[in-house]
C-alpha cells in the first residue's frame, strides 16, 4: 500500500511532511516500513527523551491500560496525584494543572496572569508582553503571543496580539510595560525562533521588573524543560523561577501530556469553574509523566545531558570551525543549533536520505534535539553524517 499517497488523500494538509514512513523505534534509532535505520537527532521534535522501547517507562504504561484509562476530572485518580506531587517537589512551586500539550499548557498560563490581574482591578483591557521570533502554540490564545507574524497571520488580528519585545533586551521590554500589562512570558531558550538561550541578566530583570509592577511571569518550557538543557527545568540554570511554568513535550516522553505549574502567588487564582479539561490528567497520561520523573532519577539524566551536552558542543563548534557555510553555533545542553548563511532544507533532506534525522529552527537553523540517553558514539554517528551532507550540499 502507497501509505503517503493514501495520507495526502486523507488527512488535512497543514504538513511538508518528509517522504518517510516509520515505523517503530529502539534506542535512539527510528526504522520505516522497509526497515531502513535512520539515527534520531530530533526526538519528535524534543519528545522522546528517553529513546525508543525503555521496558520500565513501556510496563508501566502496559499496567496502567490493566487498570483505567480515564475517569475525567471529576474525580480524583492516583497516578495524577502522584505526578503532580513529584512535578510539585522537582520545581519547588504550588501546584500543577494537567492538559493535552504544550499549546493548551500555554493557553492556562495566559489565563492565570490575566485573572491574577482581573482579581486586583477588575478591568478587561489586560495585554501581555512576549517576545519577537518566539513560539508558544498554534492555537488562539497562544498564537497570540507568538512572535512570529507568518503563524498569526489569517487567525490573530492585530488588536488581539500580545506586545512584543526584543527577546534578551531588558530595556525594551522595560519600555513597553504599562498599566495594562498583565503578565510577560518568554522561553528559557527560544526554540522555533533559532535557538537563542536567555541572557542571565535579562531573565533576571524580568523577575525584579514582574516583583516590581506585581506582573505574572510565565516561563515556556514546552521544549528546554525536563532535562534537555542540562538541568530539570531550564530556569534553574539561571536562579530565576517564574510564577507560572508551562512544560508538555518530554513531559510524557510519548504520551501527548502537559502542564502547567504555579507558584504560591498564583496558586489559588483558578477557582472551580474558571478552567477544565476532559482528558487532561487522565490515569494514563499522568502514569506516564509519574514514570518518566522516576527513569530521570533512575538514569541520572540531567547528569548524563551535562555530560553528553559538553560533547555535543565540541564537535558542533569543530564543524562550524571547518565549514564556511555555517555562520554560528549556540545552544546549551542537548539543545543546540548551527546557522548556516542559508536556508537548511536541503540539509535536512540530504540527512535524512543517508539516515540522520534532524530538523531545523527558522529558515537557516538546524536544531539539535537527540533523545536525552545518546551517547558520544552516537554523536560521532551524527557529525560524520552531516559532515558529508554539508560537502556534498554545500560544495
Amino acid at each position: 500500500m502507497d501509505y503517503m499517497k493514501q495520507a495526502d488523500q486523507v488527512l488535512m494538509k497543514t504538513y511538508n511532511r518528509f517522504p518517510v514512513v516509520f515505523e517503530k523505534g529502539e534506542g535512539v534509532y527510528l526504522y520505516d516500513i522497509e526497515g531502513k535505520k535512520y539515527l534520531d537527532f530530533a526526538a519528535g521534535i524534543a519528545v522522546f527523551a528517553l529513546g525508543y522501547g525503555n521496558e520500565t517507562y513501556k510496563q508501566a504504561l502496559k499496567d496502567q491500560i490493566d487498570k483505567i484509562l480515564h475517569t475525567s476530572n471529576l474525580y480524583y485518580n492516583v497516578p495524577a496525584i502522584n505526578a503532580a506531587t513529584k512535578i510539585v517537589n522537582t520545581t519547588g512551586m504550588g501546584r500543577v494543572f494537567f492538559t493535552n500539550s504544550g499549546t493548551e499548557a500555554i493557553e492556562g498560563a495566559l489565563k492565570v496572569a490575566r485573572k491574577y490581574a482581573y482579581k486586583k482591578e477588575k478591568r478587561e483591557d489586560y495585554e501581555f508582553i512576549a517576545m519577537y521570533h518566539s513560539f508558544h502554540g498554534r492555537s488562539q490564545g497562544a498564537l497570540s503571543v507568538t512572535g512570529n507574524e507568518k503563524y498569526q497571520e489569517g487567525f490573530v488580528p492585530e488588536g488581539c496580539r500580545a506586545v512584543f519585545a526584543n527577546f534578551n533586551d531588558l530595556e525594551d521590554v522595560i519600555s513597553k510595560v504599562n498599566d495594562k500589562t498583565c503578565g510577560i512570558i518568554c522561553e528559557v531558550v527560544q526554540g522555533e525562533g533559532g535557538i537563542y538561550p536567555g541572557d542571565k541578566e535579562f531573565l533576571e530583570g524580568l523577575r525584579r521588573l514582574c516583583d516590581e509592577k506585581d506582573i505574572v511571569l510565565i516561563f515556556d518550557e514546552v521544549q528546554c524543560g525536563m532535562g534537555r538543557c542540562g538541568a530539570m527545568y531550564a530556569h534553574e540554570l539561571y536562579g530565576v523561577k517564574p510564577d507560572v511554568m508551562a512544560l508538555a513535550k518530554a513531559l510524557g516522553c510519548g504520551v501527548p501530556v502537559g502542564a502547567f505549574v504555579t507558584s504560591s502567588k498564583v496558586s489559588d487564582v483558578l477557582v472551580p469553574g474558571d478552567h477544565g479539561t476532559t482528558y487532561g490528567g487522565n490515569p494514563f497520561a499522568t502514569a506516564a509523566v509519574s514514570v518518566v520523573y522516576d527513569l530521570y532519577d533512575e538514569l541520572n539524566i540531567v547528569d548524563h545531558v551535562n555530560e553528553i551536552g559538553a560533547y555535543l558542543y565540541d564537535e558542533l563548534e569543530k564543524l562550524a570551525d571547518k565549514y564556511a557555510c555555517i555562520k554560528e553555533h549556540r545552544g546549551i545542553g542537548l539543545m543546540q543549533g548551527l546557522e548556516f548563511h542559508g536556508p537548511v532544507s536541503s540539509i535536512v533532506k540530504k540527512a535524512l536520505e543517508k539516515g540522520l534525522v534532524i530538523i531545523s529552527a527558522g529558515a537557516n537553523t538546524l536544531r539539535f534535539i537527540p533523545p536525552l540517553v545518546i551517547e558520544k558514539e552516537h554523536v560521532d554517528e551524527m557529525t560524520a553524517i552531516l559532515s558529508s551532507v554539508i560537502e556534498e550540499v554545500m560544495a
